[in-house]
């Protein structure tokens, strides 16, 4: 079995991500690596957030790792929220980042938006990046009760519920993190 750390704290993502791996991969939390800082995220993408915490990972511990950055992209808002999702109110409370979405998105008609997930993976130092899109709506009232972020205003193509009205595993048959971490999982069967 590889053992491998997942550069976050974010408890939602642990979870989503260890229901897709399975068993065959275990994960390190950074509490089990002894990591008590803060990870960096200074590059102003979100490719290059989920490079700079997966490399600061490796650089400090010489572990294999992966980290993991997301973002809502809203079209009307010129791709914002994006890399500053998770402070876009100006600090980590999801109502308050939804209340300023919503507040953003008020007139607004035309409601396209995606969810984007870059994974980095670090394998005895080589560096690997799997992306994950979905596509969708935003709502115009928070729906559901599950999830976290800006799921419950979050509408995925083709579905009839939010995010955060779905279940964990119906969530993980369709959402961005459970798309770049199918990729992430096929990169490390063919090692």
């Amino acid at each position: 079995m590889r053992k491998i750390c997942f550069a976050t704290r974010n408890i939602h993502k642990i979870q989503e991500v260890k229901a897709k791996l399975g068993d065959d991969v275990h994960i390190i939390s950074l509490d089990e690596l002894g990591c008590k800082e803060e990870l960096p995220e200074t590059t102003g993408t979100i490719e290059g957030n989920s490079r700079q915490k997966a490399g600061y990972i490796w650089e400090k511990y010489q572990v294999d790792c992966f980290a993991d950055d997301s973002g809502l992209e809203v079209k009307a808002l010129n791709g914002a929220p994006g890399v500053d999702s998770a402070f876009y109110a100006g600090s980590r409370i999801f109502a308050d980042n939804i209340t300023l979405l919503l507040k953003n998105m008020d007139g607004i008609s035309k409601r396209e938006a995606q969810f984007k997930t870059v994974i980095t993976l670090v394998i005895q130092g080589q560096y690997h990046q799997f992306e994950g899109i979905i596509k969708g709506q935003i709502l115009y009232e928070p729906k559901g009760k599950d999830g976290f972020g800006y799921d419950p205003v979050f509408l995925p193509e083709g579905a009839q519920e939010s995010f955060a009205e779905m279940d964990i595993s119906k969530k993980n048959l369709i959402s961005h993190r459970a798309k770049a971490t199918e990729k992430l999982i096929k990169f490390l069967e063919s090692l």
